[in-house]
C-alpha cells in the first residue's frame, strides 16, 4: 500500500510541529489526519485515499473551521473564533490557492454566455452554468459561493 504524496506530506508535517511544540499546528493536522483516517475506513472496505480524496477532507475540514469561527463570532466567543481561523489558515495552505472573486467572475460570465448560447434559460439555465463551472473551479471555490454568484448574475443578465 503507498502513501499519498499529500497525506505523507501531512504526516510529516505534523512530526514537524510535534518537535516544534507548536500546540495549534499539532493538534490541526492531528485532527486532519484523523478524519482522512476514518474516510478511508468508512464503506465496506479500508482503502488509500487519492490526493484529490485527501484534498476534499482538507476542505471539508477547513470550511468546519470557518462555519465554527462564524458561530463562536456570533456567541461572543472572539478566543474560541481566533483559533478556528487559525486552524483555517493551517489548513488552507495545504489545498489549492481559492479563486479572487474576480476570477470567479469572469469563469462565471463566461460560462452563463456558454449556457445562453445553448439556449438555457431562467431555471434550467442555473443547472447549465453550474455544470460548465463546477470542473473549471474544482477545490478552488465553495459550491454556495460559485452558486450565489451564478445566480446573480443570471438574474442580472
Amino acid at each position: 500500500m503507498t502513501s499519498t504524496s499529500l497525506k505523507s506530506k501531512l504526516k510529516d508535517d505534523l512530526t514537524e510541529a510535534i518537535r516544534a511544540r507548536d500546540e495549534l499546528r499539532s493538534a490541526t493536522l492531528r485532527l486532519t489526519l484523523s478524519a482522512i483516517t476514518k474516510e478511508e475506513v468508512s464503506g465496506t472496505s479500508a482503502r488509500e485515499l487519492s490526493d484529490d480524496e485527501v484534498q476534499k477532507v482538507i476542505a471539508k475540514e477547513a470550511k468546519k473551521r470557518r462555519e465554527a469561527a462564524e458561530a463562536f463570532t456570533q456567541g461572543g466567543r472572539a478566543e474560541q473564533a481566533e483559533r478556528e481561523r487559525a486552524e483555517g489558515v493551517i489548513l488552507d495552505a495545504y489545498l489549492p490557492k481559492q479563486l479572487s472573486d474576480e476570477e470567479l467572475g469572469s469563469i462565471v460570465a463566461q460560462a452563463v454566455e456558454e449556457a445562453k448560447a445553448a439556449g438555457a434559460e431562467g431555471q434550467r439555465a442555473m443547472g447549465a452554468v453550474m455544470k460548465i463551472v463546477n470542473p473549471k473551479v474544482a477545490g478552488r471555490a465553495e459550491g454556495g459561493r460559485v452558486a450565489a454568484l451564478v445566480k446573480q448574475s443570471l438574474t442580472a443578465g
